[in-house]
């Protein structure tokens, strides 16, 4: 047996183990007192789901997960979309629904696994297979459901009447029938691959099958629910181009639109903190807020080098993009230290974070402290933000440490923010004319600020704030440069032909 499969097949008897551990049944009970308890677990399935799969009911339900059950009870024709982050378990949450719906309700008689490969249609149909077979509490209380001499891995049908067929993605579904039913459930799930994903002739072709081949098994004027899992890993994908057909589309990132963990009982904030610590920021975009990217749309790369001693810049600009706090996005809080030398522009430092305004405050005081008396510092803030509120934070701040930063606003009526920041900055860039502070290059500000720039392109809804902030300090540069030249022009005395 090679290696691999012996790792799974450890994987799936402790899976067996762990079930049967945690499915302990009572054998005293008497047969009156069993079809009460039956009959009170069935009447709601936010019992009936924990009672008899106790090994995936880890946290309570939440919210999202209650509502998307009861559109799938109430809905007898139903396409829903579970466009869930990872760790929102989809996969796990469509398993207890499905088995609630067939058991109980009796309203699914013959159910299609569909995926990326038939192999992994396989592997997603087992937990099914392997809790009809093994769970102590559903056998104690609806008897076996193993039907010999139909029951396979990739097939199999119970005794209660219900079928299962794994599918993989393009293999023909036609002639799926159980007696004389037709399929009345599709589950679709995990369906993108990576590589397909990066070639969208497959993925349309995919696609075509999905509504050519695999919907119409249906029956026109019968029941069915159509399941597609997944979270949207790619602009051009199947998830997304299932976002056409469904009734529902049930969007949820692992943080919802204030930053709070969607599903906090399961997902803490420190725990989503540390693993979107591990991954780039295209990564936890896509994988966990269904926002895929496409990096280097604008800015191909961004570079760094050693940058010249403060004492050698003019002047530096500290500019803020302090965020909106009612904002969908949670965007980040962005304060920059941005210098001209000769004609470059340097990112000297950057701070870029979701964090609250007394931690943003405190940037500035951090920069004012590393500038000391090197170089003069001119602090800019986008001036619809400089509202009583924040200037009365900044004002405690200064009592508390006995200086004060001299902020203004920047009035420009500023266009379009990504035409504003491509237009200026893309072309510096590409001709090596904008350089981040190779000294910053392993801090974690300096890395979100690269990766915002190498994330933005048109119609996208990833965080700009970071390069939003250093469009704002190099126009602000810019002015100080052209008003400098214009004063000394002006005050310069002229030749005159006619003087002796």
């Amino acid at each position: 047996m090679k290696a691999v499969d012996k790792k799974a097949e450890q994987f799936w008897d402790d899976f067996i183990s762990s079930m049967i551990n945690a499915s302990s049944v009572d054998t005293s009970e008497t047969e009156e007192a069993k079809r009460k308890r039956i009959a009170d677990l069935e009447a709601d399935p936010f019992k009936w789901m924990p009672y008899y799969f106790p090994q995936f009911c880890s946290a309570p339900f939440s919210r999202f997960q209650r509502r998307a059950l009861k559109r799938l009870i109430e809905n007898k024709r139903w396409f829903q979309l579970l466009m869930w982050s990872r760790e929102l378990a989809k996969s796990t949450f469509t398993m207890m629904t499905v088995m609630y719906l067939a058991v109980v309700k009796k309203e699914l008689k013959n159910i299609l696994m569909v995926s990326n490969s038939f192999d992994n249609a396989v592997r997603l149909l087992l937990p099914y297979k392997l809790t009809l077979e093994k769970s102590p509490r559903l056998i104690n209380d609806y008897g076996t459901f193993e039907k010999l001499g139909a029951w396979t891995d990739s097939e199999f049908t119970t005794r209660m009447g219900f079928s299962f067929r794994a599918l993989g993605a393009g293999q023909s579904p036609r002639g799926t029938r159980n007696e004389n039913f037709r399929v009345d459930c599709i589950l679709i799930d995990d369906i993108d691959t990576d590589e397909e994903c990066r070639n969208p002739r497959r993925i349309t072709e995919k696609f075509k099958w999905i509504q050519e081949a695999l919907i119409p098994t249906v029956s026109v004027s019968g029941n069915y629910r159509i399941i597609v899992c997944g979270n949207k890993i790619a602009k051009v994908s199947i998830v997304a181009l299932c976002e056409k057909l469904a009734d529902h589309v049930d969007q949820v990132n692992i943080r919802d639109k204030d930053g709070k963990s969607s599903w906090p009982e399961k997902n803490s904030e420190a725990d989503i903190d540390k693993i979107l610590s591990l991954i780039s920021y295209s990564s936890a975009q896509k994988e966990y807020y269904n926002n895929p990217i496409s990096e280097g749309t604008v800015f191909k790369e961004m570079s760094y080098k050693k940058l010249p001693p403060l004492k050698e810049y003019k002047f530096l600009v500290c500019y803020t993009d302090p965020s909106f706090k009612e904002s969908k996005k949670n965007d980040f809080k962005a304060t920059v230290l941005v210098g001209r030398y000769k004609d470059e522009y340097h990112v000297v430092k950057a701070y870029v974070e979701q964090t609250n305004t007394a931690n943003m405050i405190d940037w500035h005081y951090q920069i004012a402290e590393q500038c000391g008396d090197k170089v003069p510092v001119y602090y800019f803030m986008e001036a619809n933000f400089i509202q009583d509120t924040l200037l009365q934070e900044f004002y405690k701040a200064s009592v508390g440490r006995n200086k004060t930063v001299p902020i203004r606003g920047d009035e420009r009526k500023k266009p379009d923010k990504f035409t504003r920041i491509e237009s200026l900055l893309e072309p510096l860039n590409r001709h090596n004319k904008l350089w981040l502070n190779l000294d910053e290059q392993t801090n974690a500000h300096m890395q979100r600020l690269e990766e915002q720039f190498l994330a933005l392109e048109p119609g996208s809804s990833a965080h700009d704030d970071a390069p939003d902030a250093v469009e704002g300090a190099v126009f602000i540069i810019n002015s100080k440069v052209i008003h400098s030249s214009a004063a000394t022009s002006i005050g310069k005395r002229q030749p005159n032909s006619k003087r002796v």
